[in-house]
């Protein structure tokens, strides 16, 4: 970024020379136009100078874009766009395009940073800076090969670039290619040693091959050098590398079972403040696993035999069940290698029972466990054994190699966030829709981790089955859920869905369910499969009958997967990847 800011900076040397209000300019230029100026004096020095209504065209736009620069290093990514954009309105140019193109990608916006990107290209010679940055939004995005081709050009424009190497490695590790990964990450420490960030990620592939103490020095050197020496790039999000920092370490702490010093590191985290997408989602999981490893008893040595305790809170209608494979393969020898939660909630007590939801548990359940899975399973689980079940299994998964998350039955989405419904769900005025309720997001948060393939598969219906319920209780203006798909007895026509991968998916009822369902299980069985998880993932796909006449979807390694199963997923429908905690540079523009 440096790079395309020295152009802009040789065209302010030009506006403070020209002959009106010099000496006011003589004074705001250059605290508004030089990169090292503080950020709040240099948006005052700016909105000084634009008030002087004095320039137009080309040095307007560049008074803009300086601006947008300071509102960068605050974090405020909305006004960083509407700057750049006021730029580009009166000069486009690669530094304006690539400089909003950041800013959409810290916002979580991939594919209007990847445009932006685009469009920098567009504009001027080829920049290896540029390269960079849509190489950083194919990774948000998922894609990749993409990510490498971009970071092979950055690269091969400047054979120095730490970030490069870096970013290059975390996505080659996310194929499942430790060993090329450990390269280009060493590589970017040879480049510069002062570099927190590729020690950081340096942690995640020493965790995904089991070497936590290595993990642990990594981290602690790592977040040694981030508080000596805060990142000074403008581009670099404020706290966003301590954040990261102390997120990974305290995961390799937790899975060596120091709960004692991951409490510590998970509440180091927590106590800075976050301003882009990817650290925000990094302090969702160090809030999740906090309250899991404060609750936790003492920790069993590592190489203790697994167990996930579980015990109905009502026998005579929970039944619920943390079951190890009876024969693991040998890649499910090691602890918590191979590990899935499994619930079907259908006998609701107080909104319309659902006759499938156990029997789809248990077939899952089998399924997993004839393949080497260590299987919590839960039927018709109240709120309590519903919530104790989930804890206990993301306790038990910071040491899972693979994680899988089934669960059937009644859900809703409330204010944009997605609930599973326990068997005793019954509102009455006066009290929260959600408090009855198990959070979704909380359990995606509390796996995310990007040494582990999770995948996620919610068979929901999302009518509404609390209506009546929540008219009584008072609660509809408190709380508009959006209840999409209806479960009803008509077969409905088959949907495309948009998402990362698309899903051809049909409802659950109606005729022609069983042999869905048989398809289901076989890609179930396919993308969970020994053979799929050679090492920590790897790209995968899966299909099912003549023609993928069922549903097809691929998931990747280090990346939370949403994968609806019958069409009836409680976000609408779509294939989600949330973002692991990785401490790549979640920012652009970063060499």
């Amino acid at each position: 970024m440096r790079r395309l800011l020295v152009a802009l900076s040789l065209l302010a040397v030009t506006l403070w020379s020209a002959p009106a209000v010099a000496q006011a300019r003589s004074q705001l230029g250059p605290l508004c136009t030089t990169d090292t100026t503080p950020a709040d004096k240099m948006i005052d020095a700016c909105n000084k100078i634009i008030a002087l209504k004095v320039f137009r065209g080309e040095q307007l736009a560049t008074i803009h874009f300086w601006r947008a620069v300071g509102w960068n290093k605050k974090g405020d990514y909305a006004k960083v766009i509407t700057d750049a954009t006021e730029a580009i309105r009166l000069q486009p140019s690669q530094a304006a395009y690539n400089l909003r193109g950041s800013a959409y990608y810290d916002k979580g916006d991939y594919d209007i940073a990847i445009a932006d990107f685009d469009d920098a290209l567009k504009l001027g010679p080829p920049s290896g800076i540029i390269f960079h940055n849509r190489g950083n939004a194919w990774r948000g995005k998922h894609d990749y090969a993409k990510a490498i081709a971009d970071y092979d050009m950055s690269i091969k424009a400047d054979p120095k670039s730490a970030f490069s190497f870096q970013n290059r490695g975390i996505s080659k590790q996310a194929l499942g290619d430790l060993d090329d990964a450990l390269a280009d990450i060493n590589q970017a420490i040879r480049l510069d040693p002062s570099l927190p960030q590729p020690l950081f990620n340096r942690t995640a592939i020493w965790r995904a091959k089991g070497d936590l103490d290595r993990a642990i020095a990594d981290g602690s050197e790592a977040i040694r050098l981030a508080r000596d020496k805060p990142p000074a790039n403008i581009m670099t999000p404020p706290n966003s590398v301590l954040i990261s920092g102390y997120t990974h370490r305290a995961l390799a702490y937790e899975a060596k079972g120091d709960y004692a010093s991951a409490r510590e590191d998970y509440k180091a985290a927590l106590a800075v403040v976050a301003s882009d997408a990817g650290s925000k989602a990094n302090q969702a999981t160090a809030k999740v696993r906090l309250s899991l490893v404060t609750e936790a008893p003492a920790p069993v040595p590592r190489d203790a035999p697994m167990s996930i305790a579980q015990q109905p809170s009502t026998p005579s209608q929970q039944q619920a069940t943390a079951t190890p494979a009876p024969s693991p393969s040998p890649l499910a020898s090691g602890r918590g290698k191979r590990m899935a939660l499994i619930i079907g909630n259908g006998a609701y007590q107080h909104v319309k029972a659902l006759p499938n939801p156990s029997s789809d548990a248990r077939a899952v359940a089998k399924s997993l466990r004839d393949i080497g899975f260590t299987v919590s399973e839960g039927v018709d689980l109240d709120r309590a054994a519903m919530q104790k079940m989930t804890r206990d299994f993301l306790r038990e998964a910071a040491r899972a190699q693979v994680a899988v998350v089934y669960y059937a039955g009644h859900g809703v989405q409330v204010d944009g966030r997605n609930y599973l419904i326990p068997v005793d769900v019954e509102l009455k005025p006066g009290t929260g829709m959600t408090e009855a309720m198990i959070d979704m997001d909380t359990i995606m948060a509390g796996l995310n981790d990007q040494v582990r393939t999770n995948i996620l598969i919610f068979d929901a219906c999302r009518n509404n089955p609390m209506a009546q319920q929540v008219a009584s209780a008072g609660q509809q203006s408190r709380h508009r859920g959006r209840f999409g798909s209806r479960c009803t007895d008509e077969p409905r026509q088959r949907r495309d869905v948009r998402g990362r991968h698309a899903d051809r998916i049909r409802d659950r009822a109606g005729p022609g369910r069983a042999r869905r369902r048989r398809r289901e299980f076989a890609v179930l069985r396919r993308v969970v499969s020994p053979s799929r998880h050679p090492g920590v993932g790897g790209a995968a796909d899966a299909d099912a009958g003549a023609g993928r006449g069922g549903f097809e979807h691929q998931e990747q390694a280090g990346a939370v997967v949403e994968l609806v199963a019958a069409g009836r997923g409680l976000s609408g429908g779509e294939v989600r990847w949330s973002r692991a905690p990785d401490a790549a540079q979640r920012f652009p523009g970063d060499a």
